[in-house]
């Protein structure tokens, strides 16, 4: 059969592949903002914690993402466990390094400006400098999440979600009737996924972003 065909086919199969694909994803980046911010506040006043924050996150960018998984599977197992450890852990550095030079950015008279006025630290950090710093967050987040959705496809072989298990299965069958369809299908799944997550990215920032801070 044509890959047209092959879509018609299997469409069901594919759309559940893709949401399963979307939502790891998702919820992985959920986690590594979460964590990526935490971490830059910690460490974004103190130049030494910034740089072992950037450097710890950046070596484990550098691990290969097949290593990763396999090294985790003896600990966590296959399927879920070790597709969300893994790109958790590879959606951090974009995060973190944004989230630093965001703060560090942030204007000092403003800092002041919000001290004066009898604001905690907390609260500073809260409603005058995280706000000013959401531009390079949401820039790192949109990063991160285009790199997780390629990688998102090896989780495959940990028996992960996703769509790399469409993708896996054409290469495994290279030469039968549909393995061309299958990579083709898969690929251009997380195409479309990281297109549609992006877009949405670019929403968020226009509903959330001042125009003058975008300007």
């Amino acid at each position: 059969m044509n890959f047209w065909e092959y879509l018609v086919n299997r469409h069901q199969q594919l759309l559940t592949d893709a949401y399963q694909h979307a939502s790891a994803v998702f919820q992985c980046m959920v986690v590594a903002t979460v964590l990526g911010v935490l971490i830059a506040v910690a460490s974004y006043r103190n130049e030494w914690a910034g740089n072992v924050a950037t450097t710890t996150t950046a070596t484990i960018l550098t691990v290969p993402a097949l290593a990763l998984i396999g090294l985790l599977i003896p600990i966590v197992g296959l399927g879920v466990p070790p597709t969300v450890v893994a790109l958790t852990l590879y959606g951090l550095l974009p995060v973190v390094r944004n989230a630093i030079v965001g703060l560090r950015g942030v204007d000092p008279t403003l800092v002041d400006a919000a001290t004066g006025i009898g604001m905690s630290r907390p609260a500073r950090l809260l409603r005058v400098e995280l706000p000013l710093a959401w531009p390079p967050i949401l820039t790192g987040i949109r990063v991160s999440t285009q790199m997780l959705m390629g990688i998102a496809a090896i989780a495959a072989y940990a028996s992960g979600p996703g769509l790399g298990n469409v993708i896996f299965r054409g290469l495994a069958s290279l030469g039968s009737a549909n393995a061309l369809n299958q990579v083709l299908a898969g690929t251009l799944g997380i195409i479309i996924l990281a297109l549609l997550f992006d877009a949405a990215y670019v929403l968020i920032g226009r509903l959330t972003i001042p125009r003058g801070i975008r300007a």
